[in-house]
């Protein structure tokens, strides 16, 4: 892939990974750019044209689906790429002229699909670019739900699930959300550097930051240096996490000393913000059930000075033997469908599958159950996922109460209002941040 000779091929081949290996957008990308000659305009265009074309991905198809006059979902699996590709330049790109997108798209053809492809590719492209303006999202009241999902670019599935749920404006202001840059955020690592003093030393090297108002340690950005650079100077003082992730630790709020279990812990963010609010102080039991995700934890314990962390390979559906009854906090961040934070992954609104959803509630059920064993009388257990699912959420809570009498629901402080809860839903278009949910429990038996 470092051989690729401009921005275009690069792409190409970035997209290829993505659509047909699985691969996360944003590391398969990082990864191709590392090492490679490109100028940083031309690494700026791959970036574009690798995140452009997969967030628009269904409603490229839906435009290509106009002007080809045969299957699309048939064609090979590159050709169809390439034809995304353009597509994406011609109806997205304004500073690229139509010629020159449609010219590179069938050199690309050329050599990577074979001689009779080009003329295909060049006949399909030249005629979107010829009636582009003419074609309408379908504008019937019964066709709402299938004009903002090609609006906004999401899959029709997800925009009729939001819809039932929450209402048409508001589904319309979670795919607007999902579109938007997401915020970099920042956790202070509060065992070497106050927020206050990250702040005004991150200020005062040009960096345009603010205190979040969800989390005492978090820290917003509106404009830094590249990450690298952050990293090199202040590594050891933050840990890039998101607003919503930093909760868990101010809620479940354990003290120095106590034993902690963070049952599914990878790659580490949560841990480590528990592991400071304890002060680096007890211990935490750190699991996953992935070997090589332990290393993650591993890693950014070490990096920012934690010692009271281990990392142990553990299955979360499974019993732990030697904890029953004995963890003062226990805290299960739970696999879910992540329709949360569909703003962070450019292509997980494409590989999420509604026949999926209901996988989640039987596996987050038998976490918390194992969980919950460990909690000792008087302990604490915190759920969280992702998601807006409430099949995930309020109802897994529900489900969990009624099949566990020893524990009862526990109130805590709204981060924002300072109201008292017993669990909390994030709307991302109402609060700004990613979605999230969370419920505190109390063993009382």
């Amino acid at each position: 892939m470092h051989d690729a000779q401009n921005p275009r091929e690069l792409a190409l081949l970035v997209l290829d990974e993505i659509y047909e290996r699985g691969a996360y957008a944003n590391l398969a990308l990082n990864k191709a750019l590392r090492g490679n000659g490109l100028s940083s305009l031309d690494r700026k265009l791959c970036t574009e044209l690798v995140y452009g074309t997969v967030k628009t991905t269904g409603t490229l198809d839906w435009y290509l689906c106009r002007v080809i006059n045969r299957p699309f979902r048939k064609m090979a699996p590159r050709l169809r790429t390439i034809l995304r590709m353009g597509a994406y330049q011609i109806l997205y790109l304004e500073r690229i002229p139509d010629s020159a997108a449609v010219n590179e798209c069938a050199n690309l053809a050329r050599y990577y699909v074979n001689e009779n492809s080009v003329k295909l590719v060049n006949g399909v492209l030249r005629q979107l670019s010829r009636t582009k303006a003419t074609w309408q999202f379908p504008q019937k009241e019964e066709d709402a739900t299938l004009r903002l999902a090609l609006t906004y670019y999401h899959p029709e599935w997800l925009v009729r699930r939001w819809k039932f749920r929450f209402g048409l404006p508001e589904a319309e202001a979670m795919c607007a959300y999902d579109n938007a840059v997401p915020s970099l955020c920042l956790r202070v690592n509060t065992l070497f550097i106050s927020r206050k003093t990250l702040l005004e030393r991150l200020q005062a090297d040009g960096c345009e930051v603010e205190p979040s108002k969800w989390s005492p340690d978090g820290i917003v950005c509106r404009h830094l240096p590249s990450l690298e650079t952050l990293m090199k100077e202040w590594g050891r003082f933050l840990y890039i996490q998101d607003e919503s992730s930093m909760l868990d630790a101010d809620v479940l709020a354990p003290k120095p000393g106590d034993l902690v279990l963070d049952f599914c812990a990878a790659p580490g963010g949560k841990t480590t913000h528990l592991a400071q609010k304890m002060e680096n102080k007890g211990k935490i039991i750190a699991m996953d059930i992935h070997d090589h995700r332990l290393t993650l934890i591993e890693e950014n314990a070490t990096r920012l000075g934690i010692t009271n962390i281990r990392a142990l390979l553990h299955d979360g559906t499974k019993p732990l033997p030697g904890f029953e009854n004995r963890a003062d906090a226990v805290l299960v961040d739970a696999p879910c469908s992540g329709l949360g934070v569909l703003n962070r992954r450019a292509e997980a609104r494409w590989t999420k599958k509604e026949r999926t959803l209901s996988q989640f509630p039987p596996l987050q059920k038998k976490i918390l159950a194992q969980a919950a064993a460990c909690v000792k009388h008087g302990g604490r257990l915190l759920y969280s996922t992702c998601t807006l699912e409430r099949d995930e959420n309020s109802r897994v809570r529900t489900a969990f109460l009624e099949s566990h009498p020893e524990f009862r629901s526990k109130a805590f402080l709204h981060p924002v209002t300072g109201e008292r809860v017993e669990e909390l839903q994030i709307l991302p278009w109402r609060d700004g941040i990613d979605g999230f949910y969370l419920a505190l429990f109390e063993k009382v038996e």
